[in-house]
């Protein structure tokens, strides 16, 4: 399978792409705002097709951008990283990086309370981490589907590694929320061919109002600000 790095840069909602529009740009907005402050060189970790290379490139500040995925993997065909590493030690010396990205990869890591020690320990003092999460997605990437974090969690995590100033913000709310689902109900379940394609056309004006109206929540209370699409990260060594 050939995964475009145009569909992570500059997706238009369609029926046909409904779950992957409101991930994707929801993402893409995260990396954009908090890439701002990386500087030096930027290691990302699980980097997949390396979609946002060219972003953190053009970061004024940053020198240097590595990517790392795993020795052997099929999603991605004949994309090369720049660093091949087995999951587990990163192959790189104590604080050789000054930052770190880590997008849609926590949940596919078995340890990890591991992999956010590890990270820490290649980071200069002072460096930043970034990451996002999902939260309302299907299972996916199978086995290698591990872990829904809620914010709680993933703080605990953070801090229980080293990480201080850690700053978790929601990538989507309520509505987003409820947008993504019915782009995975339509794309994802069972549903007979002719069925699929009618019901996406029909759900598709509520989608894209849903879209539209979304608030992001700016705490997380368990009440009114409870539900989220997924998670972006910040925090520092």
């Amino acid at each position: 399978m050939k995964i475009s790095n145009s569909n992570f840069l500059s997706m238009r909602p369609r029926p046909h792409n409904m779950p992957f529009f409101t991930a994707k740009t929801a993402i893409l907005e995260s990396v954009r705002t908090e890439s701002r402050r990386f500087h030096g060189t930027v290691l990302d970790v699980g980097c997949g097709t390396m979609p946002y290379r060219s972003l953190i490139e053009d970061v004024e500040a940053v020198d240097r951008y590595i990517g790392m995925d795993l020795f052997v993997s099929e999603i991605y065909g004949d994309i090369v990283p720049d660093i091949r590493w087995d999951g587990d030690r990163i192959p790189l010396t104590d604080g050789e990086v000054d930052c770190v990205m880590a997008t849609e990869f926590l949940e596919h890591h078995s340890e990890p309370e591991k992999i956010l020690a590890e990270i820490r320990r290649v980071m200069k003092d002072g460096g930043e981490f970034f990451a996002t999460v999902p939260f309302v997605w299907n299972l996916h990437e199978i086995p290698s589907d591990e872990y829904r974090y809620t914010p709680y969690s993933m703080r605990r995590l953070l801090e229980s590694a080293g990480f201080a100033r850690v700053e978790i913000k929601a990538l989507g709310g309520w509505n987003l929320s409820l947008a993504q689902m019915i782009g995975l109900w339509v794309t994802f379940s069972k549903l007979g061919k002719m069925s699929r394609k009618i019901l996406s056309w029909a759900l598709f004006p509520v989608f894209l109002l849903l879209v539209k109206t979304d608030k992001k929540p700016a705490e997380f209370d368990g009440y009114e600000n409870s539900m989220f699409t997924g998670l972006s990260i910040t925090a520092f060594k």
